[in-house]
């Protein structure tokens, strides 16, 4: 007993001396269950919508101040002019529109009925839906005291229009993610894992012997997942347009632009993880810790980013696969023109240079 005892002791100090697997083991569920719990909610809250109000009379102003008070929604805009609308939705900022008729009040009180127009973002056609949801609701509740006030019927008329998706198809949200998170998993993890083996097995350091610079032989390495990843994109773009009917609404030259650009983004992040691992066990695992759960929670593919706590939102700007996203979704199912997914270019352009410099110069740091 006074064996088995010593035996149990010695487990204890070679778990506790290793770093890794006490991170592994105290930290990451702490972690993960954080993540987890704040990240995935199928409320939606905090949305941006814009509102059109040519009336700007009581009626209007009450159920404004109905929305400013709702937890699910933020007033960002109030536009001045009908042709707005589609700029606002094109920069990405906005949601739900919601546009009031002409002498709303009026026609409630003496014709019994008005009409509202909710005009939403259908890329996500279940944020989209329980958008317009929430806001009938308010709609609904408004009417209902005025019935319970005049003793007489009223109704208000929601028009719901869903932009860029009106037949609510789960593939025009779905595809940018599933992109995303294909090359990523492609590009980082396949790398990471490739460049690891080399290095556990001793044949980089026979490779970076050889007349050879160390750069190309990493570049030989990189090559092929760049092709592949490329093969992947097409397949995925031709299948999105003639099996599961999304079209390519924008230009296709920019899109192809922004999917090169993060599957340099995830080449890098590939060699970065080599550098800092010796296994191909450890390299799988950084990657699908800590790449994989971020790329599919964080980056709005599955939940709403508005919708987590604003420490997780900030947490997601560092995501590429959310730049990723985002750019697709306006470039591929929006149509807009480049200059909307400017920001969106830049912030994964930025990423690209960063990481290519701190990964390739990190990378002969270890193995010259």
């Amino acid at each position: 007993m006074r064996q088995f005892r010593s035996f149990i002791r010695k487990e204890y100090y070679h778990i506790f001396r290793d770093k890794r697997t006490m991170l592994i083991l105290l930290v990451m569920p702490i972690i993960q269950i954080l993540l987890f719990g704040f990240a995935i909610t199928t409320e939606v809250k905090d949305v941006k919508v814009a509102l059109f109000d040519p009336s700007k009379d009581a009626s209007t102003q009450l159920i404004m101040e109905r929305i400013r008070a709702s937890e699910y929604f933020i007033i960002d805009k109030e536009l001045t002019n009908p042709d707005q609308i589609n700029d606002v939705f094109k920069h990405g900022k906005i949601n739900l529109v919601i546009v009031f008729s002409e002498n709303f009040a009026d026609n409630l009180l003496h014709m019994g009925e008005a009409k509202v127009q909710l005009i939403a973002d259908g890329t996500d056609p279940n944020q989209a839906s329980m958008l317009t949801g929430y806001a009938t609701g308010i709609l609904n509740s408004y009417q209902q005291e005025l019935m319970a006030q005049y003793k007489i019927p009223f109704q208000i008329i929601p028009e719901v229009k869903m932009l860029y998706n009106p037949q609510l198809k789960s593939a025009y949200n779905f595809v940018p993610g599933v992109m995303g998170l294909i090359l990523m998993l492609i590009c980082a993890m396949m790398t990471s894992i490739a460049i690891v083996r080399e290095k556990e097995t001793g044949t980089m350091e026979v490779l970076l012997s050889s007349p050879m610079k160390p750069i190309y032989i990493i570049l030989a390495k990189v090559v092929p997942y760049f092709t592949l990843s490329v093969v992947n994109l097409i397949t995925i773009l031709l299948l999105s347009v003639f099996v599961l009917g999304v079209p390519v609404a924008g230009s296709l030259f920019w899109l192809t632009m922004v999917s090169l650009l993060f599957i340099l983004v995830a080449l890098a992040l590939g060699i970065f993880i080599s550098t800092l691992v010796s296994t191909q066990m450890a390299a799988m695992l950084v990657s699908g810790i800590g790449l994989m759960l971020p790329t599919m929670l964080l980056s709005g593919i599955i939940f709403p980013i508005e919708s987590m706590p604003s420490i997780l939102q900030w947490i997601s700007a560092v995501v590429p696969a959310r730049w990723f996203v985002e750019a697709v979704k306006k470039i591929m199912i929006q149509g807009v023109e480049v200059q909307f997914v400017a920001k969106e270019l830049l912030i994964i352009i930025t990423m690209a240079i960063m990481l290519i410099v701190l990964s390739l110069r990190k990378f002969k740091i270890r193995l010259n």
